[in-house]
């Protein structure tokens, strides 16, 4: 039996896999404030898990192809709509998450496997699924890193990078997209209602301790490591869901940084 046949280094390759690829990308999403964007796109996952199915292809590539029209969709149309942002993206994450719902109530043999894609089924991880979270997580990681400057520009002052001649529609695009990919393949960890816990969490928690943004990107990406080890551990320990276990480490562990940071400050 090699290292990969055992389940559970399976499962642990796959959680560390995600929270390295979503530590820094989840720095931007708290920067910029993004956190209702990421749930929108994890919620049109679900309507890419269906039409995978239904057109028998991975259902990570079916939310990966779901994901990034979806994150195109919205960044073009709040920028040709009166409505506000957030209206916007609930009326079009809702729409979608049931337009996903009712898809699958069309194929009645999937029905047993809802809860899994909801809420993660990292036990079940393949060694396919590995890849997919190493090529997809990789391929963010190297885009996120030739994007940074411009990106973090935009962040800090948006008109002013505008004006230095920045690509801002561009640059916003390829964020989306990241995304996209990052959720897709995080699916299998966490599930589509919980993505967005390891992308906002682990970069919250790191927050009041980084000095730099790149210092602030390495720490989320260890923290978010830490939080699967642990939520994996205890899901074996005490027989609990493995995915919501993974969001209950990663939140003890954001509570723990913010006392220590209120310890500092006294």
């Amino acid at each position: 039996m090699t290292l990969l046949d055992d389940f559970f280094w399976r499962a642990m390759l796959g959680g560390l896999g995600v929270a390295l690829a979503a530590g820094p990308l989840g720095c931007f999403v708290v920067w910029r404030r993004m956190a209702f964007f990421g749930a929108s796109i994890a919620h049109a996952a679900l309507l890419g898990v269906a039409l995978g199915l239904i057109l028998a292809i991975d259902p990570i590539l079916g939310i990966a192809i779901t994901g990034i029209i979806f994150a195109i969709a919205i960044v073009l149309l709040q920028r040709q709509t009166r409505l506000a942002s957030d209206t916007l993206l609930g009326i079009l994450a809702h729409a979608a998450l049931a337009a996903g719902l009712v898809a699958i109530s069309f194929r009645q043999d999937l029905r047993a496997d809802l809860i899994g894609y909801l809420f993660g089924d990292i036990l079940a991880v393949t060694t396919g699924d590995l890849l997919w979270i190493y090529l997809g997580g990789g391929l963010s990681l190297a885009v996120l890193v030739a994007i940074w400057r411009p990106l973090l520009a935009m962040t800090v002052h948006e008109e002013l990078a505008r004006a230095e001649g920045i690509p801002v529609l561009a640059i916003q695009l390829v964020f989306a997209l990241l995304l996209a990919i990052v959720i897709a393949v995080s699916m299998k960890i966490v599930g589509v209602l919980l993505i967005v816990s390891l992308l906002i969490i682990p970069a919250a928690a790191a927050r009041p301790f980084a000095r730099s943004p790149e210092q602030m990107a390495g720490m989320a990406a260890l923290i978010g490591a830490v939080a699967v080890a642990g939520g994996l551990g205890a899901s074996f320990q005490w027989d609990t869901p493995s995915g919501p276990s993974i969001v209950i480490a990663a939140f003890a562990i954001f509570l723990a940084s913010l006392a220590a940071s209120a310890a500092r400050r006294r």
